[in-house]
């Protein structure tokens, strides 16, 4: 049978009641309590290095998780990650980056309820991860709701209902039905060895236009950021009207050395500068724009290439190199 490692960081699956509302408190062997037959088709061994609820975790904590599965990489065929679904989404795209191609399945999940609940999706989620963990594609992926979503493709789109993770601009990689797993995408077999990552860059900012919003806050984001991740309106739109002019802003920071993504508010089908005036006008400077990749992804790829370059056409040429699926647009 596959080995497969648990690793258990605390979130909503492992949540019990308090005064103050759900609270991360039950441990590994608790949880597999819940699920008992997923030894009939893998070994598992646990740890758990965290016991926090996601909005609590840190850039850092995903590193860690990395360091943990580098350490003990060889010694199983499959991992799973229990993690708050807050911030899945990041976790998931972090490791994408933290953790490239690796032979293995990486999984993530949790759950909406707690799994002591009499009901909850926190059981069927976690016998699902074990499952795709032990028998599914290499790569890393955030498994939920009977749904197999690449780490570099997930995000939470409901914020109490079971089918929580929709992945955004690009297929399903598999369904999970009880035993059933209908795989849809088959990830060619990387002829490198697995390559591991432990130095992040995590002062990003992500700034989200509003209508009134006074282009100045740029300047103070400019003293305190290197990199802004900017979710402008429609196709990539940013304002240039005389009474709040973002354009001088965003020449001044890109002179200055500071990255700048222009991504869109927009969830589906990505942004392209190029079709209005309102966007086109900001290609003058150096500045990338984000096409189909989701937030996450962008925010955690910059985490990721900053730490080892703040070079403007250098980061410009690794930013559109696929990772995991992560930018489908051809911009070479």
């Amino acid at each position: 049978m596959k080995k497969v490692l648990l690793i258990a960081t605390g979130g909503t699956i492992s949540a019990s009641a308090t005064e103050s509302g759900l609270v991360p408190r039950l441990g590994t062997e608790q949880l597999l309590s819940y699920i008992p037959e997923t030894r009939d088709f893998c070994e598992i061994d646990s740890m758990q290095p965290l016991s926090i609820d996601s909005t609590n975790i840190q850039p850092e904590d995903w590193c860690e998780l990395a360091g943990l599965i580098k350490s003990r990489y060889e010694a199983y065929d499959g991992f799973v990650i229990t993690h708050g679904t807050d911030t899945m989404a990041y976790a998931a795209a972090m490791l994408s980056y933290l953790i490239q191609k690796p032979g293995k399945p990486i999984v993530f999940t949790g759950s909406q309820k707690p799994i002591n609940l009499d009901i909850s999706d926190a059981r069927m989620n976690l016998r699902d991860a074990f499952s795709y963990a032990a028998k599914g594609k290499p790569g890393v992926y955030i498994v939920f709701n009977g749904k197999v979503i690449l780490g570099t493709r997930a995000r939470k789109t409901k914020s109490k209902s079971y089918d929580a993770f929709e992945s955004i601009n690009f297929p399903l990689a598999a369904m999970i039905d009880g035993k059933r797993i209908t795989q849809f995408y088959n990830p060619s077999p990387s002829l490198e060895p697995v390559k591991f990552y432990t130095e992040i860059f995590p002062h990003i900012f992500l700034l989200k236009l509003s209508p009134g919003m006074e282009p100045d806050v740029l300047d103070y984001i400019s003293d305190k950021y290197e990199a802004i991740v900017i979710e402008s309106y429609g196709t990539g739109g940013i304002p240039f009207a005389d009474k709040r002019n973002f354009m001088r802003k965003l020449e001044s920071a890109t002179l200055n050395g500071k990255i700048i993504v222009v991504a869109t508010q927009v969830m589906l089908e990505g942004s392209d500068l190029e079709t209005y005036e309102v966007g086109s006008m900001a290609l003058k400077y150096n500045v990338l724009q984000a096409f189909d990749m989701t937030i996450e992804a962008i925010i955690c790829k910059l985490m990721w290439l900053m730490a080892n370059t703040k070079d403007y056409d250098e980061l410009r040429k690794l930013f559109y190199i696929p990772v995991l699926e992560d930018i489908m647009t051809d911009v070479s």
